[in-house]
């Protein structure tokens, strides 16, 4: 056993420990965050414009902060891209991090000296609790990778400026940064595929005992080493790997895939970080759900999904939310968000602690007819049809067809497969009954026949890599939508047809 998997076991039972305590008193640990926000930003130029002197409870601050989005929020932002000091948070950010938005272009997220402990220390104690739960810490004694955007950071009035995972590499603690792969240059090329090819000839000699990104990516990332070595499994060019860590996305839809081009099962650790901060992690193994960071600078509310759209929608704080039910997520940050809706859904599995599961995003849905069908009821279809069977699905999007050429609206799902079902047809109709399970909007539709049963596109190998590449959007931290309430996706993927199920060709 290496130094450092020696040494992290008791750190990990000392952070488990922490966490525990912490997590059994989640509500007091959000009142004294909410306290610490709201007497911080008190002064600054947000805080005044919404009375932060005179807010005492959680009741008052709902009266004076109202919900927001990125849009909402962006005339106090772009005073911080300008250079004034004190407009959200006290001072000035310490990076700006650049993301996508559908509707507002680029997004600069502030993180200030404050909250970036929250994206770095969130991460590591991810890994901690993993070694506390399972005695693995022998994967600290090898290489590790995390596939992300490059590093490289720009300016934007002298606050450096990049990707959430660009500015995380450049906080990896030392012990850990001898180890980390792939080299910094590599890491810095933006051409998606060229870059995963230079990473795969960098790591194919190393010992890789961590690997971590976004599953899609990965995906690609072990598809090229197969390439490269006559198809061996990835546990064959790589006999110590043995922690995949991901976040983003539901990793079920992966799992099957992954496992064959593994050679075998593997340990996960599944996380859930934002750029507007780390909220939360799997602590248990296994275990339901991922445990809600609740004492790292974050205040968060919740509004059920169901009442998003109403005139004055209900909103409660950690202590009154309910098990099963699916909440828009609600952010208030010390790098200065507040009332930030990050557009994520989630629904609670346990309240002792308090546990998660990220149910969809708030604008990725199907409710052509009124039926609102989020990623969290198609993800579950496809896995419950898939039982008993050796399907590998590589990616997948569900869109409506409103106007077909003949008979009922359907809902269309393009399904990229590595290993098809024996039976299509059965296939099909097992997912569309385990969809009217799910959804009970959706059940009606199709009883009433308003719909007919969903349609499912068999597309090309690759659709979904030259679709996003098409967007510039291939690599990193991009993530293909489960669902669109438009047809942009689909018109596109159409094209790439291989089969078509559901419909009289």
């Amino acid at each position: 056993m290496g130094l450092k998997s020696l040494l992290a076991r008791p750190f990990a039972s000392v952070v488990a420990k922490r966490v525990k305590k912490v997590s059994l008193n989640a509500t007091a640990a959000q009142d004294k965050v909410f306290k610490q926000l709201i007497a911080s930003a008190a002064n600054t130029a947000f805080g005044r414009d919404h009375h932060f002197d005179k807010i005492k409870t959680y009741e008052d601050f709902k009266k004076q902060v109202p919900i927001r989005d990125y849009e909402q929020l962006k005339p106090y932002i772009e005073r911080v891209t300008k250079g004034e000091k004190d407009v959200l948070w006290p001072g000035k950010p310490i990076y700006f991090c650049k993301t996508s938005g559908t509707t507002s272009g680029t997004k600069y997220i502030p993180i200030t000296s404050d909250s970036i402990g929250n994206h770095i220390n969130s991460a590591r104690d991810a890994l901690l609790l993993y070694i506390h739960a399972t005695g693995n810490s022998d994967f600290l004694n090898g290489k590790l990778i995390f596939l992300s955007g490059s590093p490289e950071l720009q300016e934007i009035s002298g606050i450096p400026l990049g990707r959430l995972s660009g500015i995380v590499n450049h906080h990896v603690p030392g012990y850990l940064r001898r180890d980390q792969m792939p080299s910094y240059k590599t890491n810095c090329i933006e051409d998606w595929e060229k870059k995963v090819e230079k990473i795969a000839t960098e790591t194919l000699k190393e010992n890789m005992t961590l690997i971590s990104g976004i599953p899609s990516w990965v995906q690609m990332y072990f598809e090229v080493l197969q390439e490269k070595t006559g198809f061996k499994t990835i546990k064959e060019i790589f006999p110590n790997f043995s922690v995949f860590v991901y976040g983003g996305v539901n990793f079920e839809p992966y799992r099957s895939r992954f496992e064959k081009l593994i050679g075998n099962k593997i340990d996960s650790i599944e996380t859930f970080p934002a750029s507007e901060g780390f909220i939360a992690y799997q602590d248990a193994h296994p275990s339901e759900g991922l445990l809600l960071i609740v004492d790292s600078g974050i205040f968060y509310e919740f509004i059920p999904l169901e009442d998003f759209h109403s005139e004055n929608p209900r909103r409660v704080s950690l202590a009154d939310v309910e098990i099963g039910i699916n909440y828009v997520l609600i952010m208030n940050t010390n790098a200065g968000l507040w009332g930030y809706n990050i557009g994520d859904t989630v629904k609670f599995v346990s309240k002792n602690p308090y546990r998660l599961i990220v149910s969809g995003r708030v604008k990725h849905f199907i409710s052509a007819f009124g039926e609102h069908v989020i990623a969290e009821e198609v993800e579950l279809a496809l896995k419950e049809a898939s039982l008993g069977e050796t399907i590998e699905v590589a990616e997948f999007t569900v869109a409506p067809q409103v106007s077909p050429e003949n008979g009922l609206p359907y809902h269309e799902w393009f399904i990229e497969f590595k290993n098809k079902p024996s039976d299509p047809e059965k296939f099909r109709l097992k997912m569309d009954q385990a969809l009217q399970k799910k959804n009970i909007y959706y059940r009606d539709l199709i009883t009433g026949k308003v719909l007919q049963p969903l349609v499912i596109r068999a597309v090309e190998n690759d659709s979904f890599i030259h679709y996003m590449k098409s967007q510039g959007k291939l690599g990193g931290q991009n993530k293909v939508p489960r669902l669109s309430n438009d047809r942009k996706i689909a018109d596109e993927l159409i094209k790439n047809t291989r089969e078509t199920w559901g419909l009289d060709n």
